[in-house]
């Protein structure tokens, strides 16, 4: 049964990988511990190599001895196994499906030409810059329908897998802008996207999770 001690739950994850921070996100919202094993992404343990062969990457998810592989896989895993907490996708199979499609939204579009834009410059950087942009405003506008008074207010028990998801990639933008010097998240721009995400960085859950600004800037500085 979910919930007993005698269950065994461990986490493979990198400390700045928002695929990994959104699985223990999870974790923690539904209130299920779990055992935390960093891996160096450049000598990674036997135990990651055995439980997810095909890509090698984080995170998995080990259940009682059984991996589970990619980010989104294990949050609907966690989402299915664990009834017992605060659930991540709405009963209603329309409006489960509109948080499947703004979540795969933010997962496909967002990580890879962000770090584009913070490791290019010149012509490249720009137009990087200028697809975040687009995309920002997209987003804008899919999350008025789940927000229709224009008020993104919650708690941490009543997070969808969407903010789950959001608050991995969103919530460190401020790093990024620190080193490019601009303003990627612009409240005059998408307003409720700038309410949605600033909401999201203030719950303590969160904020437990998401490494901290400092270290995220020290590690793009890197790049």
């Amino acid at each position: 049964m979910a919930g007993e001690k005698s269950e065994s739950v461990i986490v493979h994850g990198f400390w700045a990988s928002p695929y990994s921070k959104r699985v223990e996100l999870a974790l923690k919202l539904k209130g299920i511990p779990y055992e935390y094993v960093e891996e160096d992404l450049k000598n990674k343990t036997p135990e990651l190599l055995k439980y997810n062969p095909v890509s090698k990457k984080v995170p998995v998810l080990v259940h009682n001895g059984k991996p589970i592989a990619e980010s989104l896989v294990i949050l609907e895993y966690i989402e299915d196994t664990w009834k017992n907490g605060p659930h991540l996708l709405p009963e209603d199979p329309y409006k489960r499906a509109q948080v499947r499609f703004w979540v795969d939204f933010v997962h496909q579009k967002f990580s890879g030409i962000m770090m584009t834009a913070v490791k290019t410059e010149g012509e490249t950087q720009e137009k990087a810059l200028n697809e975040v942009y687009e995309l920002l405003k997209v987003l804008e506008e899919g999350i008025k329908s789940f927000y229709p008074d224009g008020i993104p207010t919650f708690e941490a028990e009543n997070l969808s897998l969407l903010e789950v998801v959001a608050s991995s990639i969103l919530c460190p933008f401020k790093a990024p802008e620190e080193i490019l010097g601009i303003k990627v998240i612009d409240p005059e721009i998408t307003p409720l996207l700038f309410s949605w995400v600033e909401a999201l960085r203030e719950l303590p859950l969160v904020q437990e999770t998401i490494p901290s600004h400092e270290k995220i800037v020290a590690l793009l500085g890197t790049l």
